[in-house]
């Protein structure tokens, strides 16, 4: 008999400041497949609950499972059945400055989790260009 070596994954939150972007604007890129399909995917589909996420070779759907407007947004991938792994955006406003705060939570195994960082960092570069800042 064949052991598989199951890898638990790990949640982990990343947090980005967008000084000058609007509260409704930045939901319209977490939130809906148009905004989505500008920095996150190649192209993005969505079907009741479901979100198709297209990448060049590769797609993968997600259920949201959460959804407060203009506040959170929380994914789960399909093929993560037997995980509790989720990705989430989280908006909230910085009253200090009226910029304002994207959150990301996401799950990685442990041995993953520099190159999952690196990548919503080179992700959220692209959002912030689609933003015009």
């Amino acid at each position: 008999m064949q052991l598989l070596h199951y890898m638990k994954k790990e949640k982990f939150h990343i947090e980005f400041i967008f000084d000058k972007a609007s509260k409704n604007s930045l939901w319209d890129y977490i939130s809906k497949p148009d905004g989505l399909s500008e920095w996150f995917a190649d192209s993005v589909e969505v079907k009741d609950k479901i979100f198709t996420f297209q990448w060049k070779n590769y797609s993968n759907d997600a259920e949201v499972i959460s959804i407060s407007p203009y506040n959170h947004i929380r994914f789960h991938w399909l093929e993560d059945e037997n995980q509790p792994a989720f990705f989430e955006f989280r908006l909230q406003k910085i009253e200090l400055t009226g910029g304002m705060m994207l959150e990301i939570t996401d799950f990685a195994e442990k041995d993953e989790k520099d190159d999952a960082v690196a990548l919503w960092e080179s992700q959220i570069r692209t959002l912030k260009r689609a933003l015009g800042i």
